[in-house]
C-alpha cells in the first residue's frame, strides 16, 4: 500500500511540474505588440493671441483731370469755279442770299448804301432800296421778310421780301456785320471772335459762341451763310472762308479762295465778300465788294 501511495505522488509531482514549465514556455513565447510612436499633443500657450491676417493699405490714388478734347484740326479746301456771272461793280457787297432764282444784296458806303434784288444770270439790279443815311451789312431772309443790319447805327431794318416795304426797325447793342438765318435763330457777328444768337421775332439776344481755330480766336468775322448745319463766314480783309460749327464755334474747315478773282483791285477795302448758297440745287456763290463777278465753285478738300 505504501508502495503504490509513493507512485501516485510521483505521477502527481511529475504533472505538477510539467504544466508549470509549458506555462513559463508560452508566457515566454507571447508575440509583443510593436511600439506606437506617440501622438505629438500641442502644449497650448499661455494668453494666445489671434493674428488677423495682414491689411494692405492702398496707396491713395490722385485723379487725373479729364483731358479736354483736342479739337481736330480743320479742312483744308480749294476750288473749282464752275460758272461766272455778271456782277455790279458799285456794289460794296455786304450781304448775300439766294432765294428762288434771284439774289438779295445789301450794299455798304455812306450815301450808297441799298437793298437789291438782282437777276443771277445778267447781273442787273431789278429792284433797288436806297439808304443813304446808314452804312449798311449783313442781310438775311426770315420767311417773307428780309431782314438788313447796319454798321455803326445800331439798328435793323425789316422789309417785306416782294415790294422791300419797311415794315419794322430793331436795336442792338454792337456793330452789325454779318447775318443769316438757320432756321430757328439768327446768327449774328459783330466784327469780333464772337457769334450772337437773336430771336427772329423779337430780334432780343438769346446766346453767344466764341468762334475759334483750335484755342486761337477768330476775329473779323464778317457776312455769313448758314448751309447744311454749318456756317460759312467772310473773314474781312482774308481770302478765305471759315466752316464754323454754330453749337461750339470751333472752325471745321478752311476754304482758300486765293486767285479767283482775275481784276485788279485799286481799292484796298475791294476784298472777298459774299457768300449765297441755293438750298434746292446746292449750288454755292461767291463775290466781292465791287467785284466784277459772281462766281458759283465747287470745293474739294486738298489731299
Amino acid at each position: 500500500m505504501n508502495r503504490i501511495c509513493c507512485v501516485y505522488v510521483v505521477i502527481f509531482l511529475t504533472v505538477i511540474l510539467t504544466a508549470g514549465i509549458i506555462t513559463v514556455v508560452i508566457h515566454q513565447t507571447q508575440i509583443t505588440p510593436p511600439p506606437q510612436t506617440p501622438t505629438p499633443t500641442a502644449t497650448p500657450t499661455a494668453n494666445p493671441t489671434t493674428i488677423n491676417p495682414p491689411t494692405t493699405t492702398p496707396n491713395p490714388t490722385v485723379a487725373s483731370p479729364t483731358p479736354e478734347p483736342t479739337p481736330s484740326s480743320p479742312v483744308q479746301y480749294t476750288y473749282i469755279v464752275v460758272k461766272t456771272y455778271p456782277h455790279d461793280t458799285a456794289a460794296f457787297t455786304q450781304g448775300l442770299i439766294y432765294d428762288n432764282g434771284f439774289l438779295f444784296e445789301s450794299t455798304g458806303g455812306f450815301g450808297v448804301s441799298s437793298l437789291r434784288r438782282v437777276d443771277l444770270e445778267t447781273g442787273t439790279v431789278l429792284q433797288q432800296y436806297n439808304l443813304p443815311n446808314y452804312f449798311c451789312e449783313g442781310l438775311t431772309l426770315v420767311g417773307d421778310t428780309l431782314i438788313q443790319l447796319t454798321w455803326q447805327s445800331q439798328i435793323g431794318f425789316v422789309y417785306d421780301k416782294e415790294t422791300f416795304t419797311l415794315i419794322g426797325n430793331f436795336s442792338y447793342p454792337t456793330e452789325g456785320w454779318g447775318l443769316t438765318f438757320d432756321g430757328n435763330r439768327l446768327i449774328m457777328s459783330d466784327g469780333s471772335s464772337k457769334l450772337l444768337f437773336l430771336d427772329p421775332l423779337t430780334y432780343q439776344k438769346t446766346g453767344e459762341v466764341n468762334v475759334l481755330d483750335g484755342d486761337k480766336p477768330i476775329t473779323n468775322i464778317n457776312e455769313l451763310e448758314y448751309i447744311n448745319g454749318d456756317i460759312y463766314a467772310n473773314i474781312w480783309m482774308s481770302q478765305k472762308i471759315a466752316i464754323i460749327n454754330p453749337q461750339t464755334g470751333q472752325v471745321k474747315g478752311w476754304l482758300d479762295l486765293t486767285g479767283i478773282n482775275p481784276q485788279p483791285i485799286t481799292n484796298p477795302d475791294s476784298v472777298l465778300n459774299g457768300i449765297a448758297y441755293d438750298q434746292e440745287t446746292g449750288r454755292l456763290f461767291v463775290t466781292g465788294k465791287n467785284w466784277s463777278y459772281l462766281y458759283q465753285i465747287e470745293i474739294k478738300p486738298i489731299s
